[in-house]
């Protein structure tokens, strides 16, 4: 029978899974190949388009779309996303490297379809801009990031930028509803039973023991 694959533990799970420290998470399924194929279309996308408006708009003054609200131009960003600290290309670099290292290692525990599709954004947009860092000018590892997306009073982006975006936006929402890695949510303790609980315990205790007292007089 299927499982759902983000639902809260329960106590029955937890002992069928041997006393892993994750319920329930053994009878899901991996989603390695879900994060590795959305990473590898995010990454597609990104080198396609950044090699097609190089080859395009190297000489060629922006394009204006919707009336203005998209614009396409060609800029070189030497710093993080949206132009951010330009003078540190090589500590932006290192960071890249790595989330990737982290993201890759935390999917032995993937088994999340939501943190299966928020890592493979954030995984395929710091690879695409990785790239451009390792292999464009003006040096190895100090590579620009080619940006060609202009928003009204919004800084210059590309395809990778909005990926790690919309990437931040899912593990916010993960986060919130409590939902792991492994698909899980953390299993609520259950309330301690107030005096409400415990009146109709106490007012059996003292009827018995008014009608042992009757049965002696």
């Amino acid at each position: 029978m299927a499982t759902d694959p983000e639902t809260p533990e329960t106590p029955g799970a937890r002992t069928a899974a041997g006393g892993g420290r994750h319920a329930g998470a053994p009878g899901r399924p991996r989603r390695i190949g879900l994060l590795l194929g959305v990473a590898a279309f995010v990454i597609a996308a990104d080198v396609i388009s950044k090699s097609v408006i190089v080859a395009k708009m190297a000489h060629h003054p922006p394009i204006r779309l919707l009336g203005g609200l998209l614009t396409i131009t060609l800029t070189r960003n030497g710093g993080a996303a949206f132009s951010i600290g330009t003078s540190m290309t090589v500590v932006f670099t290192a960071i890249a490297v790595g989330v990737i290292v982290y993201i890759l290692r935390a999917a032995r525990n993937l088994r999340s379809i939501g943190w299966a599709i928020a890592l493979a954004l954030l995984l395929g947009g710091a690879t695409g801009n990785l790239i451009d860092r390792i292999f464009r000018a003006p040096a190895a590892f100090q590579g620009h990031v080619v940006d060609w997306i202009e928003l009204p009073h919004w800084p210059v982006f590309n395809l990778a930028d909005s990926s790690i975006c919309c990437a931040g936006v899912l593990v916010v929402l993960l986060a919130l509803r409590g939902i792991r890695l492994d698909g899980t949510r953390p299993l609520t303790e259950a309330p301690s039973p107030g005096p409400a609980h415990r009146a109709p315990e106490s007012s059996a205790a003292e009827s018995r023991v008014a009608d042992a007292t009757g049965d002696e007089r």
